[in-house]
């Protein structure tokens, strides 16, 4: 198809990655630029700070990638990556003041890859660069979007490499995607170009964590791998433990409004011990560190909304955390950007003509249901800064009852993780059977 020579990727995230593996099946060349330079598989990228907490590659998210990179589930748990498929035995999870209910997968429909970030963002980037027509420039800066003489189109972007006496040069390009994450200058690119930016909604959250490796026994106790406790309104404290690769775990401890798990070890513990529930202090208690701890601040869930522009520049798109940041503690943003680069795929599908209209508004819809979720659980804070509408009040208060009731009704807490694992809708918690077992509940 003409105008599918050449297409650039900004930024070599895990979201630039799936970009650029989405449109390498339309394009004859596909080109990433990464200010970075690369590390060996397995180790952490200096650009990425996310990079050193807590991962998990949703079922959602997994197949997706497993679709456009076939065989890696498989190749990833060769490499020791757990995948976590019987949550009767496997997980616990504290929230609403209890603990859910243990229920079964015997359909398959619930899972998880537990993979570091490292692992797999260097793992998806080899498979990536495998392929012929896909290349990568590291350590270079995008400056900026180059406009057609005639306005109204992007033919290209703006780079500086970073190697000593490098001059400014111009790549050009069919299509340029900013795949650069939550400071993205895509808003200032489009002002400088003459169109209006987007409309911006942000719950401000202020969320603080810190995040240590431990020594995984291969006995783990009672058969027990992953633990979820969440923080609530009354006590703003919560932590989670997964295992990882290397027989390790990975425990992150959060913590809202500057009360902020420590960096030290005794501080460390001793907020472990003050959650809610017992049970990630009892693992780790004795448990034989692999790192030193990590801290890590994230002030608001940003997503800025292209799908209402009337106007936008043809030949360019934004993409992941540039579109859309989550508080990184629901875990969906890598599987957030699997579903986008599917969205990608299909929209190319249907042809050039109007893409980025037809992908902004696709990949709304791909962003609210992730979305709702966040904002939801992240205003039933009072000091958490957004616009609390009363949909957001019912919701919250159906979902303190629901998770009373999925203290003790397996079958709640099963939809309750359909939709937190992203293989459900919201609403689905809303479906008659389920408000039935909810309302049975009731204390």
């Amino acid at each position: 198809m003409s105008g599918r020579n050449h297409a650039v990727v900004i930024g070599a995230s895990m979201g630039g990655l799936l970009a650029a593996r989405a449109l390498a099946d339309f394009y004859q060349q596909v080109t990433l630029i990464e200010r970075d330079a690369f590390p060996p598989i397995g180790e952490n990228r200096k650009g990425v700070p996310q990079g050193w907490h807590t991962h998990v590659l949703l079922l959602r998210g997994g197949e997706v990638l497993e679709g456009m990179f076939p065989g890696l589930t498989a190749d990833l748990m060769a490499r020791g990556a757990p995948f976590l498929d019987r949550p009767e035995k496997e997980l616990i999870w504290f929230d609403g003041g209890g603990y859910h209910a243990r229920f079964t997968n015997e359909d398959g429909r619930l899972g998880a890859l537990c993979v570091s970030r490292p692992l797999l963002e260097g793992y998806v980037r080899q498979r990536l660069l495998a392929l012929p027509h896909v290349m990568a420039i590291e350590q270079c800066d995008a400056l900026g979007l180059v406009p057609s003489e005639r306005g109204g189109r992007v033919r290209g972007v703006r780079l500086l490499r970073r190697a000593g006496g490098s001059a400014e040069e111009v790549l050009e390009a069919d299509l340029v995607v900013d795949a650069t994450g939550r400071g993205s200058r895509a808003p200032k690119w489009l002002e400088e170009m003459g169109y209006a930016p987007p409309e911006e909604e942000q719950v401000t959250i202020h969320v603080g964590y810190s995040t240590r490796l431990y020594r995984r026994p291969l006995e783990q106790q009672n058969g027990v791998k992953a633990i979820l406790i969440t923080p609530s309104p009354h006590l703003k404290r919560g932590g989670v433990m997964l295992p990882q690769e290397g027989e390790r775990w990975i425990v992150g401890l959060v913590g809202y409004r500057g009360d902020y798990p420590p960096s030290d070890e005794a501080g460390f513990l001793a907020f472990a011990r003050s959650l809610a529930a017992p049970d990630i202090y009892d693992m780790i208690k004795d448990a034989e560190p692999l790192s030193d701890i990590i801290t890590y601040r994230f002030k608001a869930s940003l997503r800025h909304r292209y799908e209402r522009l009337t106007r936008f520049p043809e030949g360019f798109l934004v993409f992941g955390d540039a579109l859309c940041s989550f508080n990184p503690i629901y875990g969906q943003g890598m599987s957030v950007a699997a579903m986008e680069a599917r969205d990608l795929q299909d929209e190319l599908r249907r042809g050039n003509e109007a893409l980025w209209r037809r992908f902004f508004r696709r990949v709304a819809r791909s962003i609210d249901m992730p979305w709702q979720i966040v904002v939801s659980g992240d205003l039933r804070f009072p000091e958490a800064e957004g616009k609390r509408t009363p949909a957001i009040r019912f919701i919250n208060a159906y979902m303190a009852r629901l998770h009373q009731a999925a203290h003790r009704d397996p079958v709640v807490a099963r939809a309750f993780n359909e939709v937190a694992g992203l293989v459900a809708p919201p609403q689905s918690l809303m479906r008659p059977g389920i408000v039935w077992r909810v309302c049975s509940h009731a204390s």
